[in-house]
């Protein structure tokens, strides 16, 4: 073996083991951080905003819920016509009123404000979920940084060994199946790199849209992606049931429905329509002693009229509260199920990834580098052919890269457990429409004998 061969393999087998070494170990300057995502989205995603005009909406309901029914002012005309005696009939002007008995306004506010509490529970949940949304892309933006550094650093030892390779075959060291095995698997490398650079690009615009900001391009980001966080199944449960808005929403829905039903039960009793008023009657029907006939003059008039519940006593809104409220009670426990459900499908992830990302980082991808060196050197002392340290490089960085991809997979069911289960920071409950328990009547009454 010449000396310029040897020095070919020493150079090549120093190199590969300083690149990988350092894409193992690589670490990151850092200029973002996860708060200032946090800030940005909660500055700037439009759910947000149309989550508080939704519970503005429901607050303005709860307060027209309880308004009175406006009284009707209006003028009257009666027999309204010639003649000696009538001349030209009645004038005069009044006013019509309803009152609304039994409660009904003030369980009408008090079931309208239970739509409110509803509908501030889903405000909540959904600036959960946004931020719930930015972490979970943010790990995946560190995990894809992570992952183009590797195949950055990969890319150029491979590039390289083509290279050395080349050399070696240029002096008969080395075989042409050796040159090729190099050459291919430099270019399925290369293929990695780009489908890594696309996913961090991805990532990239899946953040800018949720935290609405179009001119956010990828970035250096300042985190931990190897510290994992520890979560118990019990404590996190025990959290979600204490704090999860999806169920302070279901155990409102209670309340109100409680609150409809009996808003329901006294529709039937009947409000009261009152109507009064003065006018100038024109007739010639009074005398006096004299024989002088002359006007009736001004006079009053009032009416008082009640809806008799004989037909219509609400039965069938009644019956319908009453399965409401049964449906409502029953929400709670499908909620807690559908939690407790989630949870179990959520940490089982968890624990498959943190599982995989120890065994890599204790056990396998140590194993692994140390097989690539030991390759390496067999390939330097050449008792051994370079496709077999190819074969210990690709495994390597295979490994590495499945580290990463776990690593990413347990923040992200990290967060989803830590952040009650909510999800999609993009998408909005739709609008609460206004509660129908409160017949239009009660509320709008025109007064009189309607």
């Amino acid at each position: 073996m010449n000396t310029s061969t040897n020095s070919g393999r020493r150079r090549l087998f120093a190199w590969i083991v300083t690149v990988a070494v350092a894409a193992l170990g690589s670490g990151q300057a850092a200029n973002l951080r996860l708060e200032d995502l946090e800030r940005m989205a909660l500055e700037k995603n439009p759910t947000l905003r149309q989550a508080e005009a939704n519970t503005r909406a429901a607050a303005g309901r709860a307060q027209q819920a309880g308004l009175y029914p406006n009284p009707i002012f209006s003028a009257v005309g009666e027999e309204i016509s010639g003649g000696p005696v009538i001349r030209g009939g009645e004038f005069g002007g009044g006013f019509s009123q309803r009152i609304v008995t039994a409660r009904k306004l003030g369980l009408s506010r008090q079931v309208a404000q239970h739509d409110q509490k509803e509908v501030e529970a889903e405000a909540a949940a959904q600036k959960q979920k946004v931020l719930n949304a930015v972490r979970s892309l943010y790990y995946q933006a560190l995990g894809d940084q992570r992952l183009v550094e590797v195949r950055k650093e990969l890319t150029k030892l491979a590039r390289r060994a083509v290279d050395i390779s080349r050399e070696l075959a240029n002096v008969g060291q080395a075989d042409g199946p050796d040159l090729l095995a190099a050459d291919i698997e430099a270019d399925r490398i290369e293929l990695e790199l780009i489908t890594a650079e696309n996913g961090k690009q991805r990532t990239w615009r899946q953040l800018a849209a949720v935290v609405n900001d179009a001119s956010l391009v990828p970035v250096p980001l300042e985190g931990d992606l190897d510290n994992l966080p520890k979560i118990v199944l019990d404590q996190a449960l025990e959290t979600i049931y204490n704090e999860s808005p999806e169920l302070r929403a279901a155990g409102v829905g209670i309340t109100r429905a409680e609150l409809a039903l009996r808003r329901a039960k006294v529709e039937k009793i009947p409000d009261l329509l009152l109507s009064g008023g003065v006018r100038y009657n024109r007739e010639l029907l009074e005398q006096t002693a004299g024989g002088v006939v002359r006007p009736v003059g001004k006079e009053g008039y009032f009416d008082i009229g009640v809806q008799i519940p004989i037909f219509n006593r609400n039965q069938g809104n009644v019956a319908a509260a009453r399965a409401e409220l049964e449906r409502s009670r029953l929400e709670v426990d499908r909620t807690k199920l559908a939690l407790r459900a989630r949870l179990a499908a959520a940490y089982k992830e968890y624990q498959d990834a943190v599982a995989i990302a120890e065994r890599y980082r204790s056990k396998m991808i140590p194993k692994a580098q140390q097989a690539y060196e030991l390759y390496l050197n067999s390939f330097r002392k050449m008792a051994a052919a370079y496709p077999q340290a190819l074969v210990a490089q690709r495994n390597l960085f295979q490994l590495q890269d499945d580290y990463v991809k776990a690593l990413v997979q347990a923040w992200q069911r990290t967060i989803e457990i830590q952040g009650l289960l909510l999800s999609d920071g993009i998408q909005l409950t739709p609008p609460r429409p206004s509660g129908g328990v409160v017949p239009a009547q009660s509320l709008t009454g025109t007064g009189g004998n309607d």
